[in-house]
């Protein structure tokens, strides 16, 4: 379980997951060393996983983003197997998600340009093991992406 402290540590990484750990410590009233402590067990605990640079695909040349829901085959027992480990050979696939439901699989793919998505679609995505159905939604705008805790 997490206590106060515990929170107010996840707020302050979260609004600046930068700051150094005499910083954070200054602005929770902690010692560098217990505040070392407190993410240890954090980590240990799987609350914290790990930090990551968060890079911005189209300052990188890719301009499309599309979200694939994909059907597959639900009288084969192994569709769901064989498909996510090829759905992750594909570079351009940046997220997977599994449903219950219709639609099994959402796939959300980057592209540069159109014709680039039509060669990853066609190379790629349509080689892919067990499907049944495929949607495609093109991405026009985020309006939200936070990935913040309300903690």
């Amino acid at each position: 379980m997490l206590d106060d402290l515990d929170r107010r540590i996840l707020r302050h990484l979260q609004a600046d997951p930068e700051q150094s750990l005499p910083d954070l410590g200054d602005r929770l009233g902690l010692t560098a060393s217990r505040l070392s402590r407190r993410l240890e067990k954090l980590r240990e605990g799987g609350v914290i996983l790990g930090q990551r640079a968060v890079i911005d695909w189209r300052a990188l040349g890719y301009a499309v983003e599309v979200s694939l829901r994909i059907t597959l085959d639900k009288t084969n027992p192994r569709a769901f197997d064989e498909f996510i480990p090829a759905a992750r050979e594909i570079p351009e696939v940046l997220e997977i998600q599994t449903f219950l439901g219709q639609v099994d699989v959402r796939l959300s793919v980057i592209a540069r340009d159109m014709p680039h998505y039509q060669q990853i679609y066609r190379a790629a995505i349509l080689t892919l093991p067990h499907i049944t159905d495929i949607e495609a939604l093109m991405h026009v705008a985020r309006i939200k992406s936070d990935e913040a805790l309300p903690i």
